[in-house]
Parts: structure tokens; sequence; C-alpha cells
């Protein structure tokens, strides 16, 4: 993690998912979260979704990885992204190497990030990105209609026809022929990824592949 020596000193790292002070300023989190979250091992790490080749989280979305995560959407914890990241990249690397030609990300409506002031899929998908040694992630897609949360929504066709036609991809040529790391932070049901999947193959993008820090399901 990128800290300064002065920034350990006045602000000693926290571990993002219990707020327990780190010992070791390199260490991701601390030792009992290290030990208790829920992980995703194995076969239980990789879904598959409509329009997405594979999709793939490390963490499952409950107890303290829900209640981190939703400090870093909704309470300005945006430096949560960069252990989020290495937590990601370290998945995408396990699973998906060799898979991508580039990294994009789900983004969120121009109304949502002058609301919270960043774009939470963004952050985590550069940090994802720096840690892998990718490049930096591509702006493909953009979020045209500001549809209510997903969250709020219980019924997956609820769900879907929810974003139906609340992304589309301006400039088709960068997508066309690549195959495309997609990331997130939260998958539930998956429909979010699964369209944002099918306007980039719709814009000629050879495979779509998908990673997000959690998954609910």
């Amino acid at each position: 993690m990128r800290r300064s020596l002065l920034l350990d000193l006045l602000y000693p790292p926290k571990c993002v998912f219990c707020g327990a002070l780190l010992e070791d300023v390199r260490a991701l989190m601390c030792p009992q979260c290290r030990q208790e979250l829920p992980w995703l091992r194995g076969a239980e790490a990789e879904q598959e979704k409509e329009f997405i080749s594979l999709c793939v989280s490390p963490l499952r979305y409950q107890g303290k990885v829900r209640d981190s995560i939703r400090r870093y959407k909704f309470s300005g914890m945006f430096s949560f992204c960069q252990v989020y990241g290495e937590l990601t990249a370290r998945c995408v690397r396990e699973r998906l190497t060799g898979r991508y030609d580039l990294i994009s990300w789900v983004p969120v409506s121009r109304k949502r990030r002058r609301e919270r002031g960043y774009d939470q899929a963004f952050l985590l998908a550069r940090e994802t990105a720096r840690a892998l040694e990718a490049g930096a992630p591509v702006s493909l897609l953009e979020k045209i209609r500001n549809n209510p949360p997903q969250s709020g929504l219980e019924e997956q066709a609820a769900r879907r026809a929810n974003v139906m036609g609340a992304y589309r991809v301006p400039a088709p040529q960068a997508a066309s022929g690549k195959r495309i790391l997609l990331i997130d932070d939260v998958v539930t049901t998956g429909e979010t990824l699964s369209e944002c999947a099918r306007m980039l193959r719709l814009s000629g993008a050879r495979d779509v592949v998908c990673a997000s820090l959690a998954r609910a399901r």
C-alpha cells in the first residue's frame, strides 16, 4: 500500500473491515479479519452470467464485508479502494490471467457521481489495474439513465428491467475485438454486469470477463 511515513504517524492505518489499528502498516487487514472474513474459495469464487464468460469474487457480501463496502460507497471512505483493489487483483491473477486485453468498469451516473463525489467502481478498477500492473483502466461504458438502485428491488425480473437501456458504449471501436475485464464493487444477481457485457458485445467485444470485490448470492 502506498502510504508515507508522515501519513502513518498522523493517521495510523486501520483495518478497512473492522477498524482495528494495524500493527504492520504493510498489511491489508488485521489478523482476525484475515482469518474470519467470508472468503470465497474454489468454485465458490466463480460464477457464469449471461453475456459473461466468467465472473470472479474473493469475498461474500455479508457481515464486516458488507458494512465496509457500504462505508466505502456511502460514507466517503474512498481510501478503502487501495485494499479492495489488492484483494480483487489477487483473485483476478489467480483465476483470469491471460483472459483479458484491457480493464474497464461499471460506471455510476453523472448525477450519482456528483452526489457522492467519486465513482466507486472506477476507483476499484484503477487500484485493481495498478496491483496487476495492467495499465490504466479504459472508460468504455456510460450510464445514461439514473435508474433506481438495484438494491431496492427483490425480483430478478425487476432488476433486469431496471437496467435495460441504462448503459451505452460511446466509442464502440474501443471495445471492438477486445477481451474485456469488467470491474464492479458488488455482484448481487448480476443483472447490471450482464447488461453492461451485452452492450460491450454489441459493440464488437471479443469476450467479457468480470471481477468484483464481493458477491451477494
